[in-house]
């Protein structure tokens, strides 16, 4: 049942307290023609409907979610209890600086630790996601070409095909032309395309290393040389550093800025589409187009104080960014240390390759070399013998407890299942999933219809995904039932 078939009519929950500032009289042309039609439940018939929504729901607290750090990771809960702290979520973004100076200090050492980690020579924290950093970033290069009286003639953004898809998105709202560029047969840039298409006309790259297959490209210091080369800057796509962070620094193999998300590396949840942040760094020919305001120790007084660069983009978002995302961000770098964020990485690289290992003979690896963070698998082979698709097995794994990886992507892998185990899973869960998957196989070979018509156990059988992709409804209203 919804929420609204469970009301009765004069039924309320807790008081509120009565108006303490003057009410607004509003013209009649501004005022509400509809009724609101809101259900009237006790408290106690509320908290029941949310407990019920919430034990339908798989989260990555009921069990395997290998979405990986895009979505479900599990992250510590002392980061969640720091972001509580009265001093933290009580701040207002107008606050004197006098009266700041202690998240002013937080902001300050959580832009230096990013600066270490990544080899930037400075951070803007106020992007507000992956997709608006990379934005930004791109934004910066733009300011740098028109510095240098080239921004007319500097129109193009390079592209691999292996990329994130927000990443041409990004491009074009920047207002560049986007060139994709096709992956070589080892799944990484071909150098010679990328030669082939780099010339004057290039602004820069947009490259995510270890990119969408979960493949560090070996010659990446030859692509960004290539690209510096015909005069273009490279931007790198962070999303993947919970591969690499504590062991590549971007900066140190030619890249002059780079997005993070905070959201997915550094211990923010993220399932449900927020908050979101995505702080951007550049190498120090960059800094001065940095957008939002940067703090600066007064050398006077030494208190932190709010600075803006000299040529700044301007604004990408109101005030400072997602604070408490920053505070969480920065209790978990300080707890993990220099030694904690090399283990980190060092551990999610090692769970995805023997998770890989154990399937490979199951299930065919799209790139079968070591891989990095994540790993994708190919069932084009599966459906052409038995039908059934990386839908079907994704489906199954809904029956099993266990919640399906990314499927169909990246594009350019037929039937294609990516996982990213993550760091924080033990062996024990991994042997199940893996035990599964194979099980799962198995199934496909001798019962393939009950795979089509999987999930059988869920509150929800299976969905039709193509009419709701391309026939949303987005809100329900009482015409609808």
């Amino acid at each position: 049942m919804l929420i609204f078939d469970k009301g009765s009519k004069g039924r309320h929950g807790s008081y509120l307290p009565e108006c303490d500032v003057p009410e607004v009289s509003l013209p009649d042309a501004e005022k509400r023609i509809l009724p609101l039609d809101f259900p009237e439940l006790s408290e106690n018939d509320v908290s029941r409907h949310y407990s019920e929504l919430a034990r339908k729901a798989h989260g990555v607290n009921d069990g395997f979610y290998p979405l990986g750090s895009c979505t479900m990771k599990y992250n510590p809960k002392i980061d969640d209890d720091m972001a509580s702290l009265e001093g933290f979520s009580c701040i207002h973004p107008l606050s004197a600086e006098e009266d700041s100076q202690g998240c002013m200090e937080l902001m300050r050492g959580l832009e230096e630790d990013l600066c270490e980690i990544t080899g930037m020579d400075r951070f803007t924290l106020q992007p507000a996601a992956g997709a608006h950093g990379e934005f930004t970033g791109l934004l910066l290069i733009k300011a740098f070409h028109r510095a240098r009286g080239e921004e007319k003639i500097r129109t193009k953004i390079i592209v691999p095909d292996s990329a994130h898809g927000t990443n041409p998105a990004s491009a074009h709202m920047a207002g560049f032309e986007v060139m994709n560029i096709s992956s070589g047969a080892d799944g990484c840039i071909d150098l010679d395309t990328l030669k082939s298409v780099c010339d004057h006309t290039v602004a820069g790259l947009m490259l995510t290393n270890p990119n969408t297959l979960g493949l560090f490209d070996r010659n990446i210091d030859k692509i960004t040389a290539i690209v510096h080369e015909c005069g273009g800057l490279c931007y790198y796509d962070g999303a993947n550093l919970n591969a690499v962070m504590g062991i590549v620094r971007p900066g140190d193999i030619g890249f002059d800025c780079m997005h993070l998300n905070l959201h997915k590396t550094f211990a923010t949840p993220h399932g449900g589409g927020g908050p979101g942040s995505g702080p951007v760094g550049c190498r120090k020919d960059l800094v001065r187009f940095l957008p939002g305001k940067m703090i600066e120790k007064n050398p006077e007084t030494g208190l932190l104080q709010w600075e803006k660069e000299s040529e700044s983009i301007g604004d990408v978002r109101s005030f400072y960014g997602n604070f408490l995302v920053f505070v969480r961000a920065f209790t978990y770098l300080t707890m993990l240390g220099k030694t904690g964020v090399y283990e980190t990485s060092s551990h999610a690289v090692l769970n995805a390759n023997y998770m890989m290992h154990c399937l490979k003979d199951t299930y065919p690896v799209a790139f079968n070399r070591t891989c990095m963070h994540e790993f994708v698998l190919t069932l084009e082979e599966l459906k052409e013998k038995t039908g059934c698709s990386a839908l079907d097995i994704a489906k199954g794994l809904l029956d099993c407890g266990i919640h399906p990886p990314t499927m169909y992507f990246p594009l350019i892998v037929k039937e294609a299942l990516m996982f990213e185990p993550c760091e924080t899973e033990s062996k024990e869960t991994m042997d199940h999933a893996i035990e599964v998957l194979k099980k799962l196989k198995e199934t496909a070979e001798k019962d393939p219809q009950s795979l089509h018509s999987a999930p059988h156990t869920t509150p929800v059988s299976r969905l039709d995904e193509v009419n709701a992709a391309r026939h949303p409804v987005l809100r329900w209203t009482r015409s609808d039932t």
